[in-house]
């Protein structure tokens, strides 16, 4: 949107010239309206050069009825335009009050509005990351002038209000109204202040730790109370300040700790102080894997980790964010992992999910640094991406075994007590690494904070007439545009078939750098029949296998005992089949083969979907593709048959059976499971599975409107309405392409997480001739859609229409055509384009490899 943009160096003059004392914020969510609210700001703060000029920023304001700096109104038609309050003949020390009428949000950015179709109540929530703070209260928009902020909130007397303070008795105000006056907080950046409200349900309990007791909420929807397993979420809860409050030795910092589960939300959770939101699909009304607790613990412990790594300490500019995220990312594992959780294995579903994640990201054309140049806001937003988060988190993994855990919690334990409730940078946090642990690591951030891409190691080795070995190197390349060859300290695992079981014979320990670095443990040892490079998963590395290597994995994918090793061994398969040099036919046979008895229901969602990748955009058409089809299918219904009913694996290789409507046969399968024909022994068919066998046979042409209406008239939450939308999009039919178009793409009123539905579904595998037009249609609109559309439902469309699911060299044709022509374009549009189109290569190069 016009004027919304930040630059780095517009913030550093404003923070050199301002600092802000305190932050009155009153908001009026009592009146009629269904689009606006009203707000008063009144900020104090003080200017180092009397008599200087800024801004003040405050996004959407519809009408402002006042704006007042030290008594003298302000015209507003003059001051303020591209969403900014300009402010001249600034005093010593001043005071800026905003009265304005803003909008409500229907895209999850500001305070978002929703209103339950299951029984009509209103719900509020605020989410400000990166810069929508502004969109509710008049603030300097930056993370480095933290301030203090009282919140006065008028709303119905019948509702909850929650924002960063403990939540006061409401005093009345008139007849059906009230008002909470929030105490004052503690500093902070405006992007954690937050405010929810509505007719929440709420449980209460106490964490009673070392450095006193926290009080705890957990809050939902009315019509949700009966899927809030709060006793799960606070055990998590708890186990997570007992490890965080010993690890980082200062205890938390912001009084009580509400969690909230809203509706609508686009991402999976906000760290805001003492009052983090959750997107409410963490509270599944039907039954889930493993996999998904596993997922909500981890969101649970790492926005808790924010609390002291973002919240308490606060990075200077958004340069840092990588090192919030990844921060967050890395904590919650060493947490779930290290603090008596019942995901104790969370590092392996970090390699079968996030680290894969990191990977494909950083082979996009768009990869970055892990410290990225954010040098505006619009750049900031585009870099909540895989590096920023998991690749991340992996060169943190690395440098705590490399400096030591203990030395590394010392340096955060120092860092903490430093930079308690301010800013910093990272060479703040590289200092307190550094002093704690006696190794300098300026060299380990460059190389590897500095540079982009990913390296790739593979073993190189010499066999004697004994079967052993007579010389073993590991051997680093790195990809033409990103030539830097790192330094890795990795294990080298030895893997023998014993007994029907692929088991590790022994390790060894080393350190790399270069393009190749010598083994001399290894020399003598006989030839494993696997050779892992990287066991245990110690560095951020590709790796790749050896042929004996490959060719055991293939045929003993399944006999491999250790989660972890299975986890790289999945990921080496799978980045090989991605970059040409395994085929999607092999890479399917193997997925068939471990996928029924993998032990992580993390690689297992994971595998089912790269299986489908592989089926439906790495196989050749015209030779292996229907072939393939088959194979797929039939195996997968072979699983189902084979699995323990009422399994895990049972309901996540149903759910991939579904998505995968490739042969009359399936289809078959899923409507007569659908309609109670067919019952498959210990499956629940609960109302979401009903909705993925809906969504199944729309795309496969089986059922059209009538039928989707006929489910939503059993399903009329917004969960139903929400997969009502993505399953008309699928359906294989002109008009319906039309409107999921117009839904997902055109209309601005479509709430955020029924257009992303929506999106997800328009590109269907097999689908090529109906989705055809919409290759032009989308190159059209990607130059102009960030300037007509908030930045979330923006990125929604250009990332999930973009015309990849039936990859042709015409296409590619297009939207090469669309990059040489796209200077003046918006740079992040340019950015979602460049990615899908490298992801029709890539496409397009696998079904090469597939036919050979």
């Amino acid at each position: 949107m016009p004027g919304t943009n930040l630059t780095r160096e517009e913030a550093a003059t404003r923070a050199a010239l301002l600092d802000v004392a305190s932050y009155l914020v009153e908001l009026d969510l009592s009146g009629e309206s269904e689009t606006t609210f009203a707000s008063t700001t009144t900020i104090r703060f003080s200017c180092t050069q009397p008599g200087a000029e800024t801004f003040a920023d405050l996004v959407g304001a519809s009408t402002i009825h006042e704006i007042t700096l030290n008594g003298t109104a302000i015209d507003p038609s003059t001051a303020y335009a591209d969403s900014r309050i300009a402010l001249s003949g600034l005093a010593a020390s001043n005071e800026l009050v905003v009265k304005a009428d803003l909008a409500y949000s229907r895209s999850g950015e500001g305070l978002h509005r929703f209103v339950d179709p299951a029984d009509g109540r209103v719900y509020l929530y605020t989410q400000f990351e990166v810069p929508d703070a502004r969109r509710v209260y008049c603030t300097f928009e930056q993370p480095d002038l933290k301030s203090v902020f009282t919140f006065h909130v008028t709303a119905p007397a019948s509702w909850s209000v929650t924002s960063n303070s403990p939540t006061p008795a409401p005093v009345a105000v008139s007849e059906g109204v009230a008002r909470w006056e929030f105490a004052e907080t503690v500093r902070m950046s405006t992007y954690i202040t937050a405010l929810v409200a509505g007719e929440y349900h709420e449980v209460r309990d106490v964490y009673a730790g070392a450095h006193g007791e926290i009080p705890l909420g957990v809050f939902c929807r009315q019509s949700l109370i009966e899927h809030l397993d709060s006793d799960e979420i606070i055990e998590i809860t708890k186990q997570g300040f007992g490890f965080f409050e010993e690890a980082f030795a200062f205890p938390y910092p912001f009084g009580k700790y509400d969690q909230l589960f809203v509706p609508e939300y686009n991402m999976g959770a906000m760290e805001n102080a003492g009052c983090v939101t959750f997107r409410d699909e963490y509270l599944p009304r039907s039954r889930q894997t493993k996999a998904f607790y596993e997922q909500r613990a981890n969101t649970i412990l790492h926005e808790m980790a924010h609390m002291w790594f973002g919240d308490l300490v606060t990075m200077k500019w958004w340069d840092d964010l990588w090192l919030n995220e990844s921060f967050a990312e890395w904590a919650s594992h060493h947490a779930a992992a290290k603090a008596t959780t019942k995901y104790a294995d969370a590092w392996t579903g970090f390699t079968n999910a996030r680290k894969n994640w990191a990977y494909r990201q950083d082979q996009l054309p768009s990869t970055h640094p892990i410290a990225a140049d954010n040098h505006d806001l619009e750049a900031v937003e585009q870099n909540f991406d895989g590096i920023t988060y998991a690749k991340g988190a992996s060169t943190l993994k690395q440098l705590v075994h490399w400096v030591g855990e203990e030395p590394f919690l010392a340096g955060l334990r120092a860092y903490f007590q430093k930079h308690a409730f301010s800013n910093s940078e990272f060479t703040d946090l590289l200092g307190a690494l550094e002093s704690a642990s006696g190794r300098q690591l300026d060299g380990w951030a460059e190389e590897w904070l500095q540079t982009s891409g990913v390296n790739t190691l593979s073993a190189a080795f010499a066999v004697g007439e004994d079967g052993a070995f007579t010389s073993f190197a590991v051997q680093q390349t790195a990809a033409a545009d990103y030539p830097t060859l790192r330094r890795h300290r990795i294990r080298v695992g030895l893997y023998d078939l014993v007994d029907g079981r692929l088991v590790r014979r022994s390790q060894v320990e080393t350190d790399i750098a270069g393009a190749s670095t010598d083994v001399a443990e290894l020399v003598g040892q006989q030839q494993p029949d696997l050779v892992l490079l990287n066991d245990d998963d110690l560095t951020y590395a590709k790796i790749r296998l050896d042929p004996r290597s490959l060719e055991t994995l293939v045929a003993h994918i399944d006999k491999l005992d250790d989660s972890l090793a299975r986890a790289l061994c999945w990921g080496a398969a799978w980045d090989m089949t991605r970059d040409a040099e395994m085929r999607a036919t092999d890479f399917v046979a193997l997925v068939l083969q471990g996928v029924g008895t993998e032990s992580d229901l993390t690689a297992v969602g994971a595998l089912l979907g790269y299986a489908k990748s592989s089926v439906d955009l790495f196989s050749a058409p015209g030779t292996n593709r229907d072939t393939l089809k088959e194979i797929w299918s039939n195996g997968l219904r072979g699983l189902v048959s084979k699995a323990e009913p009422g399994s895990d694996h049972q309901l996540a290789l149903v759910r991939a059976f579904a998505a995968s409507p490739n042969t009359d046969y399936a289809l078959d399968w899923v409507a007569s499971l659908l309609a109670g024909s067919h019952t498959v022994e210990g499956l629940d068919v609960s109302q979401d599975l009903r909705w993925a066998l809906i969504s199944s046979l729309a795309a496969g042409g089986r059922i059209g409107d009538a039928e989707i209406d006929a489910e939503l008239a059993q399903d009329a939450t917004i969960t139903g309405q929400e997969a009502a939308s993505g399953a008309r999009a699928a359906i294989p039919t002109a008009e319906a392409k039309e409107r999921a178009w117009q839904i997902g793409v055109v209309d601005n009123d479509t709430p955020n997480e029924t257009a992303r539905r929506t999106c997800a579904a328009f590109q269907v595998a097999g689908q090529a001739e109906l989705l055809a037009p919409y290759v032009d249609r989308y190159l059209e609109i990607a130059g102009t859609i960030l300037e007509t559309r908030t930045v979330w439902l923006a990125r929604l469309a250009l990332e999930l229409c973009f015309p990849r699911a039936n990859p042709t060299a015409e296409t590619l044709a297009k939207v090469d055509t669309w990059l040489d022509a796209s200077d003046g374009v918006n740079p992040a549009a340019v950015r979602y384009v460049r990615e899908g189109r490298a992801d029709l290569a890539r496409a397009l190069a696998a079904q090469v490899r597939d036919a050979s």
